[in-house]
């Protein structure tokens, strides 16, 4: 009889924890907006568009108004990985001074829940790039770009173990549902 007894009260609670939630709180979610710095970079000669919720770093994540999360640097595998190797982390190439714009090695494609691109990743492994001469040669807006000036000598790559989590949230081609691009 205890058992039957205690059977039934673990019953109840794990349907307590399968049951939908109540529709006023998905009818508040649904109504919900929240307003987050938009950032561009490239990706394959196009601009991209996304938001910086975590860094591994302490002063980009300051730098960037992100939550600093210093366990994201645990995804960073001890091997370098090669372009193409897949893994949880993707490449972000920045650049040391900023003088340009970010370039991402994958996105979605198209952005939103239709992508069919298997190589995005939220998470990005940060490789600063520098150019190697005092007034850059151009404008960077692809990774075999990036590898090519490589190639040339005209700048280093340096990995870094910072790991930052930006979801790609728009495109020139489109952006999520429900999100609102503001461009200038």
């Amino acid at each position: 009889m205890l058992r039957a007894a205690a059977l039934g009260i673990v019953s109840c609670a794990l349907s307590a924890c399968a049951a939908a939630p109540p529709k006023d709180v998905g009818a508040a979610a649904a109504s919900a907006t929240a307003t987050i710095p938009l950032q561009s970079a490239w990706h394959d000669d196009r601009r991209v568009f996304y938001v910086s919720t975590d860094i591994s770093d302490s002063a980009m994540a300051t730098m960037m108004g992100a939550n600093f999360a210093p366990r994201l640097a645990d995804a960073v595998p001890s091997a370098v990985r090669q372009p193409g190797e897949k893994s949880a982390l993707e490449r972000v190439y920045k650049f040391s001074g900023d003088v340009q714009e970010a370039v991402f090695a994958s996105v979605p494609n198209p952005v939103g829940p239709s992508s069919r691109d298997a190589a995005y990743s939220p998470l990005w492994q940060v490789f600063w790039v520098t150019w190697k001469t005092a007034k850059p040669a151009g404008l960077l807006k692809s990774e075999e770009a990036i590898l090519a000036a490589e190639e040339r000598g005209e700048v280093e790559l340096t990995r870094t173990g910072i790991v930052i989590n930006c979801p790609i949230v728009g495109s020139e081609a489109g952006s999520l549902p429900g999100v609102t691009l503001s461009l200038p």
